[in-house]
C-alpha cells in the first residue's frame, strides 16, 4: 500500500513540476503600476507644527519638520505638508516616516503649492523584523529542529508565491491553474520539510491535495452560480484601469485556492499524526475502530478551525460590516453584495474543503498505518518505535 501511495505522490510530483515549467513566466511587462511613486527615501520626524496651508490662507494644515536619513539626499531637512482634517495621517516628533518628492507639474501649469515633499508612508520594517524575529525565536524553542525546517518551508512557499504565482497571473496566466500548481507546490514542500517523509506525511500530502481540488472545484462553481465578478475591491478596479491581462473572476477563484490550502496542511498533518498516535499506542485496532476513533479527534478539530476560519475572515471585513451597519441596510441586502458575498463563498467553500480532508486523511493514512508494523511507525520527531 505505501508503495501504491508513494508512486500517486511521485506522479502528482511530475505533473506539478511540469506545469510549473510551462507556466513560469518570462519577463513579465506589466502596465498595471505605471504612473505609481515607488521612489522614497526614509526621514527621521523632528518636529510637527500647525499653521495655514501653504496657498490657502483659510484651511490649516500639519507641517512636518524631518532629516531624509537615506539616499542622495541623507541629512537634508526637509517639511511635508499634511491636511489637519484627519484625511491624513497623525504623525508625531520621533517618528519613522518615508518621503517622496511631490511630481513636478506639466510645463507651462502653475506650480502646485506645497514644500516639495510628500508622506509616502510609515517606515515600518524594523519593528515588522523583530516581530519575524520574535516569531522565528518562539517556532524554534518550542517546535526545535522541526520548528526551522518549517521556517525553511515558509521561507519557500514564500518564494514559490513572490516568483512564481504573482508573476505568472500578471503573465496572463489562467490564475486558478497558477493557483492550484503553486498551492501544490507548496504543499509538497513545507509537509515533507517540517514533518519528515514517511507514512504520515505522504497521506497528508495526499489528502491535502484531494482537498484542494475539491476545494477549487467548489469555487469554480459556486463563484458561476453567484455571479461573483471579482469587481468589488479598488485593487481590482485599478487592474482594470491598468490593462492588466488578468482575469478578475480567476484572481478571486485564485485567492480562495491559497487561502484554503495553510488550514488544509493543518487539519491533514494532525489528523495523520492521530491515526499513527492511535496505531502506535494500540496495535490491535482494525480499520474502522482506528479510523472512527480518528475522526472523534478530527470532528473536534474541525469544529474549532472552521469557527477560527469564519472569524478570521470577519475580522477581514469588519469596516465594511461597520458600513453596512450604519446604513441600515439589513442582513439580506447586505449578504447579496458582491463585496460581502465574496468572503461568504470563500468561507464556505474553504470550509467545506477542510471538513472533507478529514475523512479523506483519515482513511489514507489508516490504510498506510495498517500496512506497517507498529514498530516501523514514526513519531513526530522523526524516530520509530520499537515494542
Amino acid at each position: 500500500m505505501i508503495r501504491l501511495f508513494t508512486i500517486v505522490a511521485a506522479v502528482i510530483a511530475v505533473v506539478t513540476v511540469a506545469c510549473l515549467i510551462v507556466l513560469w513566466p518570462g519577463h513579465v511587462d506589466s502596465q498595471v503600476a505605471q504612473g505609481i511613486t515607488t521612489d522614497s527615501e526614509r526621514a527621521h520626524v523632528d518636529s510637527v507644527r500647525e499653521s495655514f496651508c501653504a496657498g490657502i490662507a483659510t484651511q490649516k494644515c500639519q507641517f512636518v519638520h524631518a532629516t531624509i536619513q537615506s539616499g542622495s539626499e541623507k541629512g537634508k531637512r526637509i517639511v511635508v505638508q499634511l491636511s489637519a482634517g484627519g484625511f491624513d495621517p497623525n504623525v508625531d516628533p520621533g517618528d519613522e516616516i518615508r518621503v517622496a518628492k511631490a511630481p513636478k507639474p506639466p510645463k507651462g501649469a502653475p506650480a502646485v503649492a506645497g514644500t516639495g515633499y510628500t508622506l509616502y508612508d510609515f517606515e515600518r520594517r524594523k519593528p515588522m523584523l523583530i516581530l519575524a524575529a520574535l516569531f522565528a525565536f518562539v517556532v524554534i524553542v518550542f517546535a526545535r529542529w522541526r520548528g526551522l525546517l518549517s521556517l525553511v518551508g515558509l521561507g519557500i512557499s514564500l518564494v514559490i508565491v513572490l516568483l512564481f504565482v504573482v508573476p505568472a497571473i500578471l503573465d496572463g496566466r489562467s490564475a486558478l491553474l497558477v493557483a492550484v500548481v503553486g498551492s501544490v507546490a507548496v504543499a509538497y514542500t513545507t509537509i515533507p520539510l517540517a514533518h519528515g517523509w514517511g507514512p504520515k506525511s505522504l497521506s497528508a500530502l495526499l489528502g491535502s491535495v484531494a482537498s484542494l481540488m475539491l476545494t477549487a472545484l467548489l469555487a469554480v462553481l459556486f463563484t458561476n452560480a453567484t455571479h461573483l465578478t471579482g469587481l468589488s475591491s479598488e485593487e481590482a478596479i485599478f487592474l482594470q484601469i491598468g490593462a492588466a491581462n488578468v482575469s478578475l473572476q480567476g484572481l478571486l477563484l485564485a485567492g480562495m485556492v491559497i487561502g484554503a490550502l495553510g488550514v488544509l496542511d493543518d487539519v491533514t498533518i494532525s489528523q495523520a499524526s492521530t491515526v499513527m498516535a492511535l496505531r502506535r499506542a494500540n496495535p490491535g485496532l482494525a480499520f474502522r475502530r482506528l479510523s472512527g476513533l480518528a475522526l472523534d479527534v478530527g470532528r473536534d478539530h474541525v469544529s474549532a478551525t472552521v469557527n477560527t476560519l469564519v472569524l478570521a475572515y470577519v475580522g477581514a471585513s469588519l469596516p465594511i460590516l461597520l458600513l453596512f451597519s450604519a446604513a441600515d441596510l439589513g442582513v439580506g441586502n447586505a449578504l447579496n453584495l458582491e463585496v460581502v458575498a465574496k468572503e461568504v463563498v470563500a468561507t464556505l467553500v474553504g470550509s467545506i474543503g477542510l471538513i472533507t480532508a478529514v475523512p479523506i486523511t483519515t482513511a489514507l493514512t489508516t490504510l498506510l498505518a495498517l500496512s506497517v508494523a507498529p514498530e516501523e511507525i514514526e513519531d513526530d520527531d522523526g524516530h520509530a518505535h520499537a515494542h
